[in-house]
């Protein structure tokens, strides 16, 4: 084989040209999001390690990491219920013991009993006294042939094959090259506190001074300037893709107020204030010439759908089409159920792509849609592969967005005809405090239905040790005889669905033996689709009188003669999640609860979260606390935080820097355009693949 040639490096340049990567090393970047030697300047430490200074072994903490040294008092193999290496150090002030179960014969050789030892992880305090499982060490003949680091260590997002120190040599080498790019040192506008090129080298190297404190509380000025680009970065793609939908011409649609007049006549309640205000943000927008793109927020059972329905009635009455999806079919069937009935009398056809469909139903309905025959189409997130087409699509609402990303809002865009773009309405019953809107949903105007429709009954919600079960089980079987229906949610710790199955159907034939007067349903994850529609619509139709579920009912269906839901495992849950569960509940005229099970003991913290369900239904206030109490990631799962670039900015923390990031994203548009561009490929590669996040 020839030798590579060598390649005068540049930060475009493939990361498999530096030293000490190639071919092998450079697909398992990619796993990391690493292609480019840029790519790992902005491969940012999660954390840092303090190794600078050992502890003594008489002064350890419960729970904490780190650093300490002892010599070797006594190393042996144990198979008392797990095969496992046990070594003993002490230093003369204390005793530690670390515990390896994964170990080989040369490990266990090296700790010879009078040799010392360095580790590094988190101590606990166990039944035999202080220990570290599986601790990152090194051994020598002396204490003194063992010496601390002088500065923090980073601590690195890795993958399979991929340590923390080969990492650390390509960030050093991508450094290098960073320091011969000029284009990379110039200075960004609007833009204070270090340059990027000596924030970047304060984060990956950390200097062994005072500056150590700063970095590990978040606030030195490096990791301050990293998070205005970043932030920055985020709110440019996010307004290059609302100017990218925004550039288009849409069919303005000016008779929203005589379809709201008209709506009003033939339902049996009364549109609410937050309604009216949020019917007139929809009317201003779609008797515009350009798309709207609007959320509407709101809490359950505010009535979004039908402030929705006023819009779609609009374009239907105007001889155009309009087309709403939602996240399940049984969902999108209710909505059709409900959109028949309020349509029905006004002379409007709503008709239910169901997958259910025969194949020649199907091309029969596809037929019409496509000649423009169908004014409203009721579905799922389908209603938008290709093989669905339009002949006068002017409205699209999307129900439950976080199931819907960026990248099929854009897609959005072709659907309507000649050249003209759908106005697009997005519904959310998950509230997100402004805090997180602001930069979640940067490409969206954002309406909030802050008020429930008069009548509807608040959920009683209580909490209760798993040790009053049977007070429980007697309450469901009360509340059972009367004729009304109830929910009982299992929740597991791990994330793993197979886990939750299994709990879900060991629980449901628990509560058959014990409540065998009952009919008992079961839905969770680990079903087909079908099975699962199966399920929901016998409790919905009331054949099941106890339905079993994991948290997939989360996002569910309208039953509202279910007035009692019993939590499992409560306090494992987050209380966006709590919340939207315990909205299955509470949508019939009787009164009902939600009772929030929980193991004891439990911590500080989720004592609070259970304090906070107790205390309000008020979805948004719900929303604040959990962001507060858990961070964007839990609220949001692992998708959407992606989607905000979760690498060092913090949309809770950092929250105050968005308005003035926002104008600044503005005045980048205009005049410094060829600035944006570099800011994006920098933090995020290109405007379309952050839309596919």
């Amino acid at each position: 084989m020839r030798p590579r040639q060598a390649v005068a490096l540049t930060l475009q340049s493939a990361a498999t040209y530096l030293k000490g990567a190639g071919p092998a090393l450079a697909m398992r970047l990619r796993a990391l999001n690493i292609e480019r030697v840029q790519d790992l300047l902005f491969h940012l430490p999660t954390r840092y390690e303090d190794r600078r200074n050992a502890v003594a072994l008489n002064a350890l903490k419960d729970g904490e990491e780190m650093l300490v040294r002892g010599r070797v008092s006594q190393a042996d193999v144990r198979y008392a219920g797990r095969r496992s290496l046990r070594v003993l150090l002490d230093d003369d002030k204390g005793t530690l013991l670390l515990r390896f179960f994964h170990f080989n014969e040369q490990q266990k050789k090296s700790f010879e009993a009078g040799r010392w030892v360095m580790a590094y992880g988190t101590v606990r305090f166990g039944s035999q006294g202080w220990e570290i499982v599986h601790p990152q060490y090194r051994v020598a003949e002396s204490a003194e042939a063992l010496k601390s680091e002088d500065k923090l260590t980073p601590i690195y997002p890795l993958t399979t094959g991929i340590t923390q120190a080969k990492l650390g040599t390509l960030v050093a080498q991508a450094l290098d090259v960073a320091t011969r790019d000029l284009a990379f040192n110039l200075a960004l506008p609007g833009l204070t506190g270090p340059d990027t090129l000596a924030a970047l080298r304060a984060i990956h190297r950390p200097a062994s001074d005072a500056d150590a404190a700063l970095l590990l509380q978040m606030q030195h000025p490096a990791q301050k300037r990293l998070i205005h680009e970043e932030l920055l970065a985020h709110q440019l793609c996010m307004r290059m893709l609302r100017n990218a939908v925004k550039s288009r011409p849409a069919q303005p649609l000016s008779a929203a107020a005589v379809a709201q007049k008209h709506l009003q006549d033939v339902l049996p309640f009364k549109f609410t204030g937050a309604q009216e205000r949020v019917m007139g943000d929809i009317a201003k927008d779609i008797a515009a010439k350009r798309p709207m793109l609007r959320l509407i927020q709101g809490d359950v059972g505010s009535g979004k759908t039908v402030v929705a329905a006023v819009a779609m009635l609009a374009a239907a009455r105007a001889g155009w089409q309009a087309a709403l999806m939602a996240p399940t079919e049984l969902l999108a069937e209710q909505h059709y159920i409900n959109f028949t009935k309020w349509f029905g009398p006004l002379g409007f056809e709503v008709v239910f792509l169901a997958g259910k469909l025969k194949k020649s139903q199907k091309e029969k309905l596809l037929a019409r849609v496509a000649a423009g025959e169908v004014p409203l189409l009721i579905g799922t997130h389908a209603v938008f592969q290709d093989t669905v087409r339009f002949q006068k699509l002017a409205l699209v609402v999307v129900d439950e967005q976080h199931r819907f990303g960026v990248q099929q809002r854009l897609a959005l865009r072709d659907k309507g005809p000649k050249m003209l773009t759908p106005h697009q309405l997005i519904m959310s019953a998950t509230p997100i405090p402004r805090t997180l809107a602001q930069t979640l949903y940067a490409d969206l105007d954002v309406s909030v239905i802050d008020e429930l429709p008069p009548g509807r009954t608040p959920v009683v919600t209580v909490a209760m040790s798993n040790e009053r079960r049977p007070d429980v089980l007697a309450r469901i079987g009360e509340v059972c005889a009367q004729g009304r229906q109830a929910y009982w949610v299992c929740t597991l710790v791990e994330e793993s669905e197979h886990l939750e199955a299994q709990a879900a159907e060991e629980t449901a034939e628990t509560l058959r033996k014990e409540l065998p007067q009952l009919k008992v349903g079961l839905v969770h994850g680990r079903m087909k689709p079908d099975e699962k529609e199966t399920a929901m619509r016998a409790f919905k139709l009331g054949e099941t009188q106890l339905l079993v579920a994991t948290t997939v009912i989360e996002v569910g269906v309208d039953v509202p003669n279910a007035s009692i839901m019993i939590i499992e495992n409560a306090e494992r849950l987050g209380l966006s999640q709590l919340h939207q569960l315990r909205g299955r509940v509470g949508r019939g005229a009787v009164e009902s609860q939600c009772v929030l099970m929980y193991q004891s003991p439990i911590s500080n913290n989720a004592r609070q979260r259970l304090a906070v369900m107790r205390a309000t239904n008020d979805g948004f206030q719900i929303a604040q606390q959990d962001l507060e109490l858990r961070g964007p990631g839990e609220i949001l799962g692992r998708r959407q935080t992606g989607l905000i670039g979760l690498k060092v900015a913090d949309p809770v923390r950092d929250a105050a820097l968005i308005p003035a990031l926002q104008q600044l994203a503005d005045d980048w548009l205009t005049q410094y355009p060829r600035e944006a561009k570099q800011l994006i490929t920098r933090w995020v590669g290109d405007v379309e693949k952050y839309a596919q996040v």
